[in-house]
């Protein structure tokens, strides 16, 4: 064999540099239309930014069950995928293609492929939010969760109002009455009832709790007996800074074995209630009618706030045994029946101070 001469190590070197600088060349070359193909891919939600016109929002609805497949011809049509093939090859080279859940979802024209992606592999999803006032009563709540299309009204109320599901979540009542706290929530649409359910109570038991621990010491009432006093001073007054004046006469009058004599407990067990209480209401025999029974009714006949709860727990230091409406959202207090029967003649019946 003949040894390669100078001039053939020559052309060899030269060769070999040639295919180096060549791969090179196509490397950098296969790397800058990689970064222009991403950039592109990416950059066509960015031109919203700069195009008002370009501008939109759209809400997709993939239901259960639904595949990669399926979710990205229903985001084609939508228009919130304008390039099936690098999406899909995009959510390939992530594992994202196998991870996609269910569930409605908003869309913008700002979202770049990647952040859509994520959206859906991460659930995402769009929420509807749900406002629950203080001082509703079950029935009340469950036509509101109905009326926002949150689930049907009778198994809100089945669930709500039966013993056993009480005990289940241990709450030692005939119903949930008085624990689904009043508050704003955030809820997917076709949310289940029963988890509505469980965030209010365990809303109530996030701010209940810490209040309970406080105040249980200087208590002579069960926890149920607080919530159940708590609704009535709920119901009796819509100004905040009342509610410890109120919540010190019903204490007041629990302790001297006096009746609670508040009308919204009539009320919650009313049957033939109008929006005028009467005599023959005040009259009758109901477990709710502190009229006629001694102490608390049997459970709360309202969603207490926050304010409610801890008038109940912290009440006001005062010698007061009586209110009465002024007509202007708050009340008057008195010591005795006397001064009580003056504001009564006042503010009731239109007599002045005689």
């Amino acid at each position: 064999m003949s040894t390669p001469t100078q001039t053939e190590m020559k052309i060899v070197k030269k060769f070999i540099c040639t295919i180096i600088i060549l791969t090179g060349l196509a490397l950098a070359c296969a790397g800058a239309a990689g970064i222009y193909w991403t950039a592109d891919f990416m950059n066509y939600a960015r031109r919203a930014e700069t195009d008002p016109d370009a501008s939109w929002e759209t809400v997709v609805d993939l239901p259960s069950g639904t595949g990669f497949s399926e979710a990205l011809g229903t985001l084609a049509s939508t228009g919130v995928v304008q390039d099936t093939g690098r999406f899909r090859l995009l959510a390939r080279i992530l594992g994202y293609d196998r991870r996609i859940q269910a569930g409605e979802y908003l869309f913008t024209s700002a979202m770049t492929p990647l952040e859509i992606l994520q959206r859906l592999v991460r659930g995402k999803v769009r929420l509807y939010g749900l406002t629950i006032p203080e001082g509703l009563n079950l029935r009340e709540i469950a036509a509101l969760v109905a009326d926002q299309g949150f689930g049907d009204q009778q198994g809100f109320l089945a669930s709500a109002m039966s013993p056993e599901y009480a005990e289940e979540r241990g709450i030692q009542a005939a119903s949930l009455e008085g624990y689904l706290f009043p508050d704003t929530y955030s809820f997917p649409r076709g949310t289940e009832v029963d988890r509505i359910i469980q965030a209010m109570l365990d809303q109530f038991d996030a701010v209940f709790t810490p209040l309970w621990a406080a105040g249980r010491g200087q208590m002579n009432l069960s926890r149920h007996e607080v919530v159940t006093l708590a609704s009535i001073i709920e119901k009796e007054t819509g100004a905040p800074e009342e509610r410890p004046r109120i919540a010190s006469v019903f204490h007041n009058r629990l302790a001297r074995g006096m009746r609670l004599q508040s009308d919204p407990t009539v009320i919650y067990d009313a049957k033939d209630y109008d929006g005028n209480l009467t005599r023959a209401h005040l009259d009758a025999p109901t477990p709710y009618n502190t009229y006629r029974i001694a102490g608390l009714p049997p459970g709360p006949i309202a969603s207490p706030g926050r304010a409610a709860l801890e008038a109940a727990l912290f009440p006001e230091e005062t010698d007061y045994l009586y209110f009465v409406a002024r007509g202007d959202g708050t009340h008057q207090f008195s010591t005795t029946l006397e001064e009580h029967n003056r504001a009564v003649r006042r503010y009731q019946l239109g007599g002045g101070d005689r």
